[in-house]
């Protein structure tokens, strides 16, 4: 499987809470909500794209406990009954296996997350989709697990916020493999990760 990390992200590399005023407050995020000016025809097919080239959705925690709140009450839309049935892993050290409600998910422990999810990684099959989970994105990177950043850049600074970037002073370079244009002023890049000579 594929790795596919796909991110709303602002001009200053700000991931945090693109969907709604109270989706993430931690340190004082004020912003919450931001990506929902600029969400037009091209990011929506952009998501269609990739949930349906996935075989597998991969979450950290705060998004898995969001998203599993949110799309089962909007089933019989075929993009959220896809959300509902796909497999769907959760990484986490505090969440037990009865707090699993949303179908189809499977808990990863936190210290078994980066063998766990290489396990899956070198497994046949379609993508596995990270969705937003700043924290575990960044793990990601930093491990060398990602194929590919699907990063929809909004016309937008932040001034501050969950950033899916390592910050260990590690050089790693991507080439661009895809880029489109939204009227909005959203670019939708694909980058791939290039073997190191």
């Amino acid at each position: 499987m594929r790795i596919v990390i796909i991110e709303f992200i602002s001009l200053d590399g700000v991931v945090q809470a693109p969907g709604g005023p109270d989706e993430d407050t931690d340190g004082g995020f004020v912003h919450g909500g931001w990506s929902h000016p600029f969400f037009d025809g091209v990011l929506g097919s952009t998501w269609d794209e990739a949930l349906k080239a996935a075989d597998a959705l991969l979450y950290g925690r705060r998004t898995w406990q969001g998203m599993a709140a949110a799309w089962p009450e909007r089933a019989g839309d075929p993009f959220a009954d896809r959300m509902n049935s796909i497999r769907k892993y959760v990484v986490s050290s505090t969440l037990g296996d009865d707090e699993l409600t949303w179908d189809n998910t499977t808990r990863i422990r936190g210290d078994e997350a980066v063998a766990r999810i290489s396990e899956l990684r070198a497994t046949d099959g379609g993508d596995l989709l990270v969705l937003g989970s700043a924290t575990l994105a960044r793990t990601l990177l930093r491990e060398g697990l990602v194929d590919e950043l699907q990063l929809m850049i909004e016309p937008v600074l932040l001034g501050g916020g969950k950033s899916i970037y390592p910050d260990d002073g590690g050089l790693r370079t991507f080439e661009l493999v895809s880029t489109v244009a939204s009227e909005k002023g959203v670019q939708v890049s694909t980058y791939r990760p290039v073997a190191a000579a």
